[in-house]
């Protein structure tokens, strides 16, 4: 039976994906930094869906306890989900170095760290498959949100570099950009219901982008023409817009 190990996984977003996998028949590995909050989750998918749910505690920003975490694993994953991400005011974030730095390393820095552990345990397997959740907002940077877009666009990259070296290993690499999601993190936001995604949407994207190994995944269909017509608008234009 395949492995998914889900790192980030307190996340709304990565409980739905847990879920669908497990609906699916993989064991499952939830990773995230509390564990007290993993547990009762574990047992839920493993009573519901009959299979081995395991809890690790794993802090993405703690660089150095990133090798030990993953080789500390009794079953290595065949499958790979990254669905970590932090987000707060951008004016709060710019005014505080602690908070830039905590967006910089929870978006990019750490997710590529422990990540690059786990693909080239992949790459020597010749085998696997690793899912990055990135973001529409990487896609151009803008006033209300550049710290967090910039780290996002920097992981987005890092998801595409990845994809390309690990082709002749036979490892894939999905990078998933959502759009807006209904989730804890954007509890406080405005978000118009048209455009927002559900967690299971996501679950049930990232499933079908593995089974089917797509590349790059919008969620929602409209945001891939949403996000080109943003990334169309000349520089000159652009600059001077409120968004």
């Amino acid at each position: 039976m395949s492995t998914v190990l889900i790192i980030g996984a307190t996340s709304d977003i990565g409980f739905a994906t847990a879920k669908k996998f497990a609906a699916n028949g993989f064991n499952i590995q939830l990773a995230g930094r509390e564990t007290s909050i993993l547990e009762p989750m574990c047992s839920d998918i493993a009573i519901r869906y009959n299979v081995i749910c395991t809890t690790h505690k794993f802090d993405v920003t703690l660089f150095d306890t990133h090798e030990q975490f993953f080789h500390s694993l009794a079953t290595k994953p065949t499958v790979t989900v990254c669905v970590v991400g932090y987000m707060k005011d951008n004016e709060m974030v710019i005014k505080s170095q602690a908070e830039t730095l905590t967006t910089i390393n929870s978006n990019y820095a750490g997710p590529v760290s422990i990540l690059n552990i786990i693909s080239a345990y992949y790459a020597s397997q010749q085998n696997g498959t690793i899912v990055g959740i990135s973001s529409v907002a990487g896609l151009r940077g803008r006033q209300s949100n550049y710290i967090y877009g910039s780290a996002k666009a920097g992981f987005t990259a890092y998801l595409s570099g990845l994809r390309n070296k690990l082709f002749e290993s036979k490892v894939h690499v999905v990078t998933v950009l959502p759009g807006f999601v209904n989730t804890k993190m954007t509890a406080d936001l405005n978000l118009p219901k048209l455009l927002t995604a559900q967690p299971e949407d996501v679950g049930n994207a990232i499933f079908n982008a593995v089974k089917k190994k797509k590349n790059t995944i919008y969620v929602k269909w409209f945001w891939r023409w949403i996000m080109l017509i943003i990334v169309s608008v000349p520089e000159f234009i652009f600059k001077k817009k409120k968004l």
